[in-house]
Parts: structure tokens; C-alpha cells; sequence
């Protein structure tokens, strides 16, 4: 075997998962990230009080989400029946599993929304919607007594729901590079960093919190470590495939030479990893806190997992059994 697929043979249309699966696995990983990052700082922090932080998480794990899940059924082969995954369920397939976490976290998403955004939402249904507005008052009566559960059940399934893409591809026995129970931590916390970065840029400029407010320099603190742990776990792919099996060992030029070296070395350790450190700590502490910093080192981590997932989905389909 020399390594890479003739997908002339085997899967008919080149890559089976394309880039609209690895735009899924990153917007799935941002909707995770940011909803644990703001839920565990206000649950460290005993805040009583929805924070601009909280409110930008909330905004954007439901909005990714939602907008993962058109890239998801869009690359279905017919995305028109994807409601019959909905409703026949195989227990041991990672795939339904899934989506019956995906079926809780969704909902949880959007009530995580209407806590934060409840007065907004009551101050643009028109009054002659007396009725709406009282069965609306009502419904949210009922889900504020559930908050507490609420958010905790948000937290656990947005691990999942990290964890579940890494789980999703790994259970392609052919394919090494995707093949290693590496890969769901890799996902949960490369998931973090983009997550972290989303909702920091999001709480700054929507919600108008300062880019050194408290909440913003506890993310701040926590990203060095999240990025460290995801640059170790990156590291152990590696190395698990350079003392693998000979057909292991041959995988390991998908990072040594080519465009998804390329996609790698540029993308994923020079943009994602590279460009904050040098922003942060290379170019003085004045250029550091500056705004311009701020959003570019936070597009940067984003743009790093993005760039992550499609070496992972493209060269892990390059190289197979």
C-alpha cells in the first residue's frame, strides 16, 4: 500500500466528508465551547446576574448550532428525509446517538436564549399579540423555576456535543488519522479555544463589554492553557501514528509535505497557535490590548480550529486502509 486512496474506487464522489462537514464540526464545536466556558465562569464566579458574557454565549451556541445542522443536512445524499433520522433510532450507532444529544442540546440552546433575551423578546411582539404575550409570560414563568437545571444539563450536553464530533469520524476503522481515541479530546477542547474566542469577540462588540472586564480576563487567562492541552493533544496524534504500524507511520507525511501540510503548518500552528502568541506577547504590551489585537487573535483561534478540521477531515479521507 502506498498510502493515499484512489477514490476512484470505494468513495465515488473524491472525499466522502467534504468542507461542509468540517464547517459543521467547528460551528458544533463554537456552540459547545462558548456555552461551557460562560456557564463555568458564572458558576465559579456565583454570578446572579446575566453578564454581557453569558448573553453572547448564549446567542452564539444557539445561532452555530443552527446553522451547523443546514451544513450537516445539506451534505446528507437526501437532506429532504433527514426528519426520518428523527424518528428511527439505532442505539448502537454513534451516528443516532448523535442526534438524539443534538435533539436535547438544540432546545437548550434556545431556552438558554429566551432567559437571556426575554425582555427583548416581550418589547417587539406587538400589543394587539395580547394573547401571545401572556401564554409567552407564562411558559417563561415555568422555565425560570427550571434555570438551575437548566444550566447544568447545558453544560453537560455541550461536552457531549464537542465530544460527539470527535466520536462521529473516529469510527472510520480504515483511516488512522481519524481512527484514534484521541480525537474526541482534540475536538472538545480545540471546540473551548474557538468557543472561548467567539464568545469574547461577541460580548465585546454586541454587548458592549469591555475587552478587560473581568469575565473577559478570566477567558483571557484560561485560552494559554486550552491552547497548550490542544497543542499536546495534537502532538500525541502524531506521535501515535509515527510508532504505529508501518501503515500508521507512512500516514505521517499528511504533516510533513503537500497542501495539507500546508493546510497544517499555515493554517492550523501559524494562524491558530502562531499568530495569537506573537500578537499577545511578541509585539509589546500596548499593541497586546489593543482592540485590533483583541479581534484578530480571537479570528485567528477560529480560523485555526476551522483549518484543524479540514486537515483532519481531508487528509484523515486521504489516507485509509
Amino acid at each position: 500500500m502506498n498510502g493515499a486512496i484512489n477514490y476512484t474506487y470505494g468513495f465515488s464522489h473524491g472525499v466522502e466528508w467534504g468542507w461542509p462537514i468540517a464547517v459543521y464540526l467547528l460551528l458544533a464545536g463554537i456552540s459547545g465551547g462558548a456555552l461551557i466556558v460562560a456557564l463555568l465562569v458564572r458558576f465559579y464566579k456565583k454570578q446572579h446576574v446575566d453578564t454581557p458574557l453569558l448573553k453572547a454565549a448564549s446567542l452564539v451556541s444557539f445561532v452555530t448550532i443552527a446553522f451547523g445542522m443546514v451544513f450537516l443536512v445539506g451534505d446528507l445524499e437526501k437532506p429532504l428525509y433527514f426528519w426520518k433520522i428523527l424518528i428511527h433510532y439505532n442505539f448502537t450507532s454513534v451516528m443516532s446517538i448523535g442526534v438524539m444529544a443534538i435533539s436535547v442540546y438544540i432546545p437548550l440552546t434556545l431556552i438558554m436564549c429566551l432567559y437571556m433575551f426575554e425582555k427583548e423578546i416581550l418589547s417587539y411582539i406587538p400589543q394587539s399579540w395580547a394573547k401571545i404575550v401572556e401564554y409567552f409570560v407564562v411558559i417563561m414563568g415555568i422555565l425560570r423555576k427550571l434555570r438551575p437545571l437548566i444550566e447544568v444539563l447545558s453544560v453537560i450536553f455541550a461536552v457531549v456535543i464537542c465530544a460527539y464530533t470527535g466520536f462521529l469520524i473516529s469510527v472510520l476503522v480504515r483511516f488512522p488519522i481519524l481512527n484514534t481515541a484521541i480525537l474526541p479530546a482534540l475536538f472538545v477542547v480545540s471546540g473551548l479555544s474557538a468557543g472561548t474566542a467567539s464568545a469574547s469577540m461577541i460580548a465585546s462588540y454586541f454587548f458592549k463589554e469591555e475587552t478587560h472586564s473581568s469575565d473577559l480576563k478570566t477567558l483571557h487567562t484560561i485560552e494559554w492553557p486550552i491552547m497548550a492541552i490542544e497543542i499536546m493533544l495534537i502532538a500525541m496524534l502524531f506521535v501515535s501514528l509515527l510508532v504505529g504500524n508501518e501503515f500508521q507511520q507512512t500516514t505521517t507525511v499528511a504533516f510533513k509535505s503537500g497542501v495539507f501540510a500546508t493546510l497544517f503548518w499555515v493554517g492550523v500552528m501559524g494562524v491558530g497557535f502562531g499568530l495569537p502568541l506573537v500578537l499577545n506577547f511578541a509585539l509589546g504590551k500596548k499593541l497586546a490590548h489593543s482592540h485590533a489585537a483583541f479581534y484578530l487573535s480571537g479570528l485567528a483561534s477560529v480560523v485555526g480550529v476551522l483549518c484543524l478540521r479540514m486537515f483532519i477531515i481531508y487528509a484523515g479521507q486521504t489516507f485509509g486502509v
